[in-house]
């Protein structure tokens, strides 16, 4: 599935080349944490980019109910939830729902019996504790699930018309054609269209990252290095990677940026 490309370490590349980065859209878990928390480092990155106006957009799987409350403690300029499901402005606005379901209802309890026949073939996942925080997908845990067992779940869902994905903590049952890249496309057009492409870094960790790292629409991508783990699963991969793993790969690029940025003016 992967297609081999040549991965270019951070360290090695030219110190302008993130010069013109204003925008960087990342993951959260396993990208901005570091074996699941927000570390000081980190919140202190966030604090110096945000001083020198460049801004950090979440891009996450997680819950919509997570990340309303998430997105407006953090110094970022706003986020996004279940994989490009749904957007949540700065300044606790009104979330903006990018997935249309005209009847919510009917649509979880679509997703719920979709999960309750992928149980009768995998009785051992279970839903996770933030499922009922959802609009738009339906989550359950990936721990212990081997990389075979989750390419059937995979097909599974496209069966029954649903699409699949995961990352290093949830599998992801939603929307076919919902991901982060159609959702993040879709937020830079509508609500900040003044970022060219050039000015964007997307930034990602996991197999549900991997539309970030899609080269037609984001040529400027990254990966922490713990994306490694996941390359030979990923049809898009990273430009770049940093040498550090998981939220001190994002503190890693924080610097870099920071550094090309002093240098270029």
């Amino acid at each position: 599935m992967s297609r081999h490309l040549s991965l270019s370490p951070l360290s090695e590349v030219s110190s302008t080349s993130f010069s013109k980065i204003r925008l960087i859209a990342t993951d959260m878990d396993g990208t901005l944490t570091r074996r699941g928390k927000f570390t000081p480092a980190l919140l202190q990155a966030l604090e110096d980019l945000t001083a020198v106006d460049i801004k950090v957009l979440i891009v996450t799987g997680r819950s919509a109910g997570w990340v309303s409350g998430l997105s407006s403690l953090m110094p970022v300029a706003g986020a996004m939830a279940e994989n490009g499901g749904l957007y949540f402005p700065p300044g606790n606005q009104k979330p903006v729902v990018l997935t249309p379901i005209p009847d919510l209802v009917h649509h979880r309890q679509h997703l719920a019996t979709t999960f309750e026949n992928l149980q009768t073939k995998f009785p051992q996942i279970q839903e996770s504790a933030d499922n009922r925080f959802r609009i738009t997908d339906w989550t359950f845990d990936v721990a212990g699930l081997r990389e075979d067992e989750l390419q059937t779940l995979n097909n599974l869902c496209q069966q029954m018309g649903w699409g699949f994905t995961y990352s290093n903590v949830q599998c992801h049952i939603k929307p076919q054609g919902q991901d982060k890249a159609v959702g993040l496309l879709q937020v830079l057009r509508e609500y900040l269209p003044q970022y060219l492409s050039e000015q964007i870094v997307t930034v990602g960790d996991s197999p549900n990252d991997e539309s970030l790292f899609d080269r037609r629409y984001f040529p400027v991508s990254v990966g922490v290095a713990n994306v490694l783990e996941y390359m030979n699963q990923l049809k898009y991969q990273p430009a770049y990677i940093t040498t550090a793993a998981e939220g001190e790969g994002f503190c890693e690029l924080s610097s870099y940026i920071l550094k090309s940025l002093h240098i270029s003016s």
